[in-house]
């Protein structure tokens, strides 16, 4: 048989889902059976796109000139064992007839495919086409594992893989701040793979996932009233939905039946922009990502201007228009003009651009193929036969621009990445409409892919970015602590500890500050430690100087008045040489205490230490001196005693002398090899820095102790042998009970001291000094006062020989 039409190339074969149906295959009998289904209206818009595009190829004089392309148009059913015997059919062709001549090629011979809408039966077609060299060109199949060209190396596709759109919709979670969200994903190969790219993207990001649950269509309704519970239930207020259009549809009508608490849906490009579901209110907020928005010229026209005569003549419209108006297509007098549904939405062509390009495509593929360019005319050579294999090479390199879109193809088959992002907003009316809030553009550096450009109306009309955490950030000063058992996005916040910060949001652990430093109340800074030392500012140095300028205004005055009556008996009885010297080291004594207050510093170091040891040392060597007076005039005046001869005044001023040298050589011997020094005590406190003194060498410091004990023991002891002289101002009573003074307190200071923390050590110190200074002034010299100004009749050498 010949065929006598124009030469024709029947290229082009396009396979859509145009019944959602459930299909069983029975592999034994090799049979299908099929169950009633309507329509899918968004699919048989897909179809009639790539008709529209063929016809518009035909009718161009720049491609493919004086070639037709012919096409079929199979139904797929959105199932696999459907989709498997279309691929079937597609590789064994369709003609019976023996073709002869050389301007007709069989219209049976399959070039290339558009289709399939889905990414599982994609799969199952391509494993068969691939054997035959046919390639495939889908318009919506997403699914990343069809990027494989290993498996899959005849599959091209006009829209970015699922793998851009996930880790789209990772960023963009992340993007508006939400880190406790649900899942749900169809069971079929686009959402078991889209769900697993956006939740290794979303880990990444530090995304946590209270739920996750996935389904498909066909499965038993308790299966989906389990999804939609777990979405009923959730805390989280955002729920990522990587599910298929035909899916989404079966879940929304679930939970139609029981609206769920207010989420923010996040949706993927099949559903998010299908018309159709934005009659659930419940969905209203919900957010996306989507094929960028386009315009094809002429496509609405053919389309919606239909006439009954034109749609009869078409088995599928005819269905379609039956079913879209409820009544019989020979009784109807509507127009596809009055319908409101999926096949009529043209305002947002999105997908359908998908088809639209894969056709032209597929004709660049041909073009590329037949076709040269001599002399500014483009000839094609009609007679040159094609095979599918050369078909596939040349779709390879296409690259070209329609209606302002380009089209070509990477390694694996795949065009540039970028997406808008949608939003579903409320109208005035009532109405819910898919709008474009912004754009992805995955080909820009990171943190500059997305752009918002309009306000994002959210769940329930809010206007403010909804939160879904599971648990607040943590501020500044805190750090985050799993929850056990649970997702790192739980966390408790914990308080740093003193001398630790966290300085940022969420910081997982606090950091110790520098040695010198401390942190602040709020525990997200660093502050310099404050420095601590006896000032003289302080209340309690105040209280103490006083004490110390006071009794060493006590001693002078004492030294006053003793000169003034230096010639009564009370002084003269009592050895006034030494009660001069004696108050002079007092005086030094009291002034001493003083130097251990303000900021330390070498030369105070050095001093407070050696002039506390020194004039202390002289203190009680003058009161060791008028015991040993005591005890020696008490002997002179025994028969045959004259031992005072051997104790007159210079050998008192050598004994003080000499043991006052003794303590000098040992304080110089401490400064020559080890004197104190100022130091920063870090480990006292940790929350401050106290400035104090020290000892340099512990041997030179305890020496000097030592040494003022053993003087202090020595002279205490010569006073309790002579406290019980006959003498009414016998003064080694008076030095017992100075010296008792003195050994307690200094015996109690040791402890003291050694407890004390930080600047009170400095100030037991200065305590122990006026103490010790006021026993010995107060116990020797304030009875002799008392009588020389308030009983002066008491003041005679009668009365002090005891002769009354």
């Amino acid at each position: 048989m010949l065929s006598l039409v124009l030469p024709e190339v029947s290229s082009q074969w396009g396979v859509f889902p145009l019944h959602c149906r459930k299909v069983l295959y029975l592999y034994f009998v090799l049979k299908l059976f099929f169950f009633p289904a309507s329509i899918d209206a968004r699919e048989l818009r897909f179809s009639r796109s790539m008709i529209f595009a063929i016809e518009e190829i035909n009718n161009r004089t720049d491609l493919l000139p004086s070639i037709k392309l012919g096409y079929q148009i199979y139904d797929s059913c959105a199932s696999v064992p459907v989709a498997v015997h279309v691929a079937f059919q597609l590789t064994n062709g369709h003609d019976l007839m023996f073709y002869k001549g050389v301007n007709c090629s069989p219209s049976g011979v399959v070039m290339a495919t558009v289709g399939e809408s889905g990414s599982t039966p994609s799969i199952s077609m391509s494993q068969i086409l691939a054997s035959f060299n046919i390639p495939q060109v889908s318009h919506y199949a997403t699914c990343a594992c069809l990027s494989d060209k290993h498996l899959y190396p005849n599959f091209f596709r006009t829209i970015p893989s699922d793998q851009f759109q996930a880790d789209a919709l990772a960023k963009l979670v992340k993007y508006f701040g939400w880190t406790w969200i649900g899942a749900v994903n169809s069971d079929s190969d686009y959402g078991n793979s889209g769900m697993a790219s956006f939740l290794n993207v979303a880990l990444r990001e530090g995304i946590c996932v209270e739920y996750l649950e996935s389904f498909f269509r066909t499965d038993p309704s308790r299966k989906i009233q389990r999804v939609a519970n777990a979405i009923r239930r959730s805390t989280a207020m955002v729920i990522v939905a990587f599910i298929a259009s035909g899916d989404m549809r079966v879940l929304l009508e679930e939970l139609a039946q029981d609206p769920p608490p207010s989420r923010q849906w996040i949706g993927s490009e099949s559903w998010v922009t299908d018309t159709f579901m934005v009659k659930y209110s419940f969905c209203a907020g919900a957010i996306g990502v989507a094929i960028p928005q386009s315009v094809i010229p002429g496509l609405s026209d053919f389309l919606l201007d239909l006439s009954p005569s034109e749609v009869a003549a078409s088995p599928l419209l005819s269905e379609f228009w039956e079913d879209a108006f409820n009544c019989s297509l020979r009784k109807s007098e509507n127009t596809f003009l009055r319908l409101e549904n999926p096949y009529t939405e043209t305002s947002q062509l999105r997908v359908t651009n998908m088809v639209y390009k894969a056709a032209y495509a597929i004709a660049h593929a041909f073009h590329n193929a037949l076709c040269q360019e001599k002399n500014v005319t483009t000839k094609c050579d009609k007679l040159l036969k094609l095979n599918a294999k050369q078909i596939y090479s040349e779709l390879k390199k296409v690259n070209f621009s329609q209606n302002g879109y380009h089209v070509s193809f990477d390694a694996n088959g795949e065009p540039v990445a970028a997406y808008e992002v949608v939003n579903w907003q409320v109208t005035e009316s009532g109405s819910t409409e898919v709008v474009t809030v912004g754009y992805y553009d995955a080909t820009l550096p990171m943190g500059q892919q997305f752009h918002i450009n309009r306000k994002i109306t959210w769940m329930q009309g809010r206007s403010q970015v909804p939160v879904s955490v599971c648990s607040e950030s943590c501020p500044p000063g805190t750090r985050k602590v799993l929850q056990k058992g649970k997702p790192i996005c739980c966390y408790n916040c914990i308080p740093c500890p003193d001398g630790e910060i966290s300085n940022i949001t969420d910081s997982p652990d606090c950091y110790p500050c520098p040695r010198e430093f401390w942190s602040n109340a709020k525990k997200d800074a660093c502050l310099p430690k404050p420095v601590e030392f006896l000032s003289f500012k302080e209340i309690l140095s105040i209280i103490l100087a006083a004490f110390s300028v006071s009794g060493a205004s006590l001693a002078i005055i004492t030294a006053v008045v003793f000169f003034r009556h230096r010639t009564t008996p009370i002084v003269r009885a009592n050895n006034s040489e030494l009660s001069f010297l004696l108050l002079f080291s007092l005086t030094l004594c009291f002034l001493c205490s003083l130097t251990f207050i303000g900021a330390p510093s070498e030369w105070s170091c050095m001093l407070r230490h050696t002039a506390f040891g020194i004039t202390f040392v002289l203190c009680i060597s003058c009161v060791l001196g008028k015991t040993i007076v005591v005890l020696m005039a008490f002997k002179a005046t025994l028969p045959g005693h004259n031992v005072m001869k051997w104790f007159g005044p210079p050998q008192q001023r050598l004994t003080v002398v000499s043991f006052t040298f003794i303590q000098v050589i040992i304080c110089t011997v401490w400064l020559v090899v080890s004197p104190p020094f100022p130091v920063k005590n870090l480990s006292t406190y940790k929350e401050k820095i106290l400035l104090e003194c020290a000892l340099g060498s512990a041997v030179g410091f305890w020496a000097v102790l030592g040494y003022i004990g053993l003087l202090a023991v020595f002279c205490f002891v010569l006073a309790v042998l002579a406290r019980k002289l006959p003498d009414n101002f016998n003064e080694a009573k008076l030095i017992t009970f100075s010296m008792l003074i003195f050994c307690s307190v200094w015996i109690t200071f040791i402890p003291a001291y050694v407890s004390s923390p930080g600047k009170f050590t400095v100030a037991v110190e200065i305590f122990a000094i006026l103490a010790s200074s006021f026993g010995l002034i107060l116990c020797i010299f304030a009875p002799k006062c008392f009588i020389i100004l308030f009983q002066p009749e008491k003041n005679t050498k009668k009365h002090v020989m005891n002769k009354n």
